[in-house]
């Protein structure tokens, strides 16, 4: 590189939405470490900053984290899936009953319970991309649906606790110095950032997503390859459902309720465009930093914990965030567009 062209690299490298995703993330940890307060455990007043509170938004965070992972291909191919919450309560009902009214081995109950999830996702697929019906519409069907389900199963009452401690450990424990289920997120945070940006497959989601018709000129197995995208979701989805299991220490039917909203809100923050071909993993990684940092810190802040009102103040500024990117990958389309009459007239 020339010594001319070394300052617009640089400048292109810190105008990265990364980039302002990130010193975003820092500034508002900075802001809840200088301005919130907890209780320990110990009934000891301490700052957002300790360890154990990082530990904590790790904890929380993971399943939410697991869906955005799983929606971001998805919404990368200009699709939408509004049911991984639903499937998420559903997967955790079906673990406890294979646990404990089949009398399986958690592993087996576990093994199934992936196989169920990656179903329930080709049922999706199938719909989607063998019937040709709207994304939209086949996953707010499944989204009642999987709730349904898991609600006749349990008529609404029944829920399944009492689970081995060793099955315990992977929602409350550590294992080298992290929570346990914060080296499995790694795993697929890994495993997702490779399929999206190493792979033909990744490549295929873009160009189906900037125009499907294109890549099936191109020769793109479009069809295959959006179904490939929701039967992940559906196996990575059951996966969030056996952590926020052996979390809880308790598997329920409202599990997941509202984290469609958190995930497809930290996937879209986090650069990928809702009109699909354009995205990232490292983005939505951040965007869900951001949205777990935002939940855990406004619990710590004074005039927050005054008012009682944490979960409504989130879930305000959780929409809002939502909106504000949507709208940033609007404008530019609306932009160009004026630009465009304007040179015409």
């Amino acid at each position: 590189m020339s010594a001319p062209d070394a300052p617009a690299g640089w400048k292109r490298l810190f105008l990265r939405y990364e980039m302002l995703l990130f010193a975003a993330l820092v500034a508002e940890w900075l802001l809840f470490h200088y301005f919130g307060t907890t209780t320990n455990r110990r009934g000891v007043v301490v700052g957002f900053g300790t360890m154990d509170r990082q530990f904590d938004i790790l904890r929380h965070s993971c399943e939410i984290g697991l869906l955005a992972l799983a929606l971001t291909p998805i919404i990368i191919t200009a699709g939408i899936d509004l049911s991984v919450g639903s499937l998420l309560g559903l997967c955790a009902i079906l673990f406890g009953k294979l646990w404990f009214d089949g009398g399986l081995p958690i592993p087996v109950a576990a093994g199934l319970t992936l196989l169920i999830g990656a179903l329930a996702g080709g049922l999706n697929a199938g719909l989607i991309t063998g019937l040709r019906l709207p994304p939209l519409i086949v996953t707010l069907g499944t989204y009642s649906l999987f709730r349904g389900l898991a609600e006749a199963i349990t008529h609404g009452a029944v829920t399944y606790t009492d689970f081995p401690t060793s099955f315990l450990f992977v929602g409350q424990e550590r294992w080298l110095g992290l929570p346990v289920q914060a080296w499995l997120f790694a795993l697929v945070a890994v495993a997702v950032w490779l399929l999206v940006h190493r792979t033909v497959f990744g490549r295929s989601f873009r160009a189906i997503g900037f125009s499907p018709e294109g890549a099936r000129y191109a020769g793109l197995p479009v069809g295959r390859r959006v179904a490939l995208a929701y039967v992940l979701a559906g196996l990575i989805a059951a996966l969030a459902a056996i952590i926020y299991t052996a979390r809880l220490g308790q598997a329920k039917a409202d599990a997941g309720t509202g984290y469609e909203l958190f995930a497809i809100t930290a996937v879209v923050l986090g650069g990928t465009s809702i009109f699909g071909g354009k995205g990232s993993v490292t983005g939505t990684l951040l965007g869900v930093a951001l949205i777990a940092v935002l939940k855990s810190g406004l619990a710590t802040l004074p005039i927050v914990i005054r008012l009682n009102a944490a979960e409504e103040i989130s879930g305000l500024l959780t929409g809002a965030l939502l909106l504000a990117a949507l709208t940033g990958s609007v404008l530019p389309k609306i932009l160009s567009s004026l630009r465009s009459h304007r040179q015409a007239g």
